[in-house]
């Protein structure tokens, strides 16, 4: 019998609907491309080549329409007992793929629970170190700029600039660390108040600053002193500030820290530097012995000579001054009731903060 012009020719790889010797080679092609296939990518390729749009098989059924009535039977059932033995090795393969793919994954995977433990832990940033990021984010949000300066600084700064008579306690040796020659003048700085001296001198006003850093003094090491420790002081210059506008500033601040339930009282005080002063507390309900007022920091309007070390007039212009220490915020923030553990340098005590503050 004649092959009609319109049905694909074996001889191109084809097979013709009726030739079984055709499409037996057909399908032994198939089965041998996927016994070779070596993972489920594989297979997938194999599986287009011989089943999909192109595929031999495929060609061949779309000749079946062109064949006479008497032979379309016989192509029917040729080409689709050839399928049903395709699809059966694909199946076949397919599985045992699968499951050599599953094999490696649980290789691949599987956690060594006996495995010796890491010896070394992460490190962790330091409690202080973030808390005076976000005291300086407060700050910044607001408008404040950042200042700094020099931890071994000039006696008159110190000092001298601040109002400090020659004759002060703190400039006895027991209270400051003096750097040798004494002819120097030289101290390692007792606060971050130098700084706003500083700022007064290279800025112009109006001028609102946050001066943090690490400060000395020759305080004995227990549970609530240390002689590094770290403070922030904030600095206001402008014209017509009054006490009101620090009260309202630091009770901001106080909210920023402790929640907005957060309270503060002012009560009169005495520093050189300004005048009127106040010491500054916030309300502790967690304190020991039951809620009570702690002394946070100590704030107060700049003092008319210090303003005048810093180069401005002060019958024009008016401002504000603070500063608290950072540990001492810690320890009531976070409740840590001990210094030492801020300062032995034991990674447990960063990493129980974990990743605020």
């Amino acid at each position: 019998m004649s092959t009609p012009p319109s049905v694909p020719d074996a001889s191109h790889g084809v097979p013709h609907p009726t030739d079984q010797e055709a499409v037996d080679a057909v399908v032994q092609a198939a089965l041998a491309a996927f016994a070779a296939a070596a993972d489920l990518e594989e297979l997938k390729a194999a599986r287009l080549a011989h089943l999909g749009e192109k595929a031999p098989l495929t060609l061949a059924n779309r000749g079946i329409g062109a064949l006479e009535p008497q032979d379309k039977a016989l192509a029917g059932k040729t080409l689709g007992g050839a399928k049903g033995r395709i699809n059966k090795a694909l199946a076949a393969r397919t599985e045992v793929l699968e499951a050599e793919h599953a094999a490696r994954r649980l290789v691949e995977e599987t956690v060594d629970v006996t495995a010796a433990p890491r010896r070394t832990t992460l490190g962790a940033r330091h409690p202080l170190s973030r808390l005076t990021e976000r005291v300086s984010d407060v700050f910044v949000g607001m408008g404040w700029e950042i200042a700094e300066g020099p931890e071994v600084e000039s006696e008159w700064f110190n000092f001298d600039a601040l109002n400090f008579d020659e004759d002060h306690p703190a400039r006895e040796m027991q209270d400051t660390f003096f750097v040798d020659p004494p002819q120097a003048h030289l101290v390692l700085r007792t606060h971050t108040s130098p700084v706003q001296v500083r700022s007064m001198l290279d800025r112009d006003v109006p001028m609102y600053v946050l001066c943090p850093g690490r400060t000395f003094r020759t305080d004995e090491l227990d549970a609530t002193h240390t002689p590094v420790f770290h403070q922030f002081e904030g600095l206001a210059v402008d014209q017509g500030l009054t006490m009101a506008d620090l009260k309202g500033t630091l009770e901001h601040f106080a909210r920023q820290m402790f929640g907005p339930e957060a309270k503060i009282r002012l009560r009169p005080s005495y520093f050189p530097f300004t005048e009127p002063s106040a010491e500054l507390d916030i309300w502790h309900p967690g304190a020991k012995g039951g809620p009570a007022w702690i002394e946070w920091g100590g704030c107060g309007m700049i003092h008319p000579n210090v303003l005048r070390s810093g180069g401005i007039d002060p019958e024009i212009y008016s401002g504000f001054a603070f500063g608290m220490g950072v540990e001492r915020t810690l320890m009531f923030r976070n409740d840590v009731p001990d210094m030492h553990d801020m300062i032995e340098g034991d990674v447990r005590f960063s990493q129980h903060f974990g990743m605020e503050i």
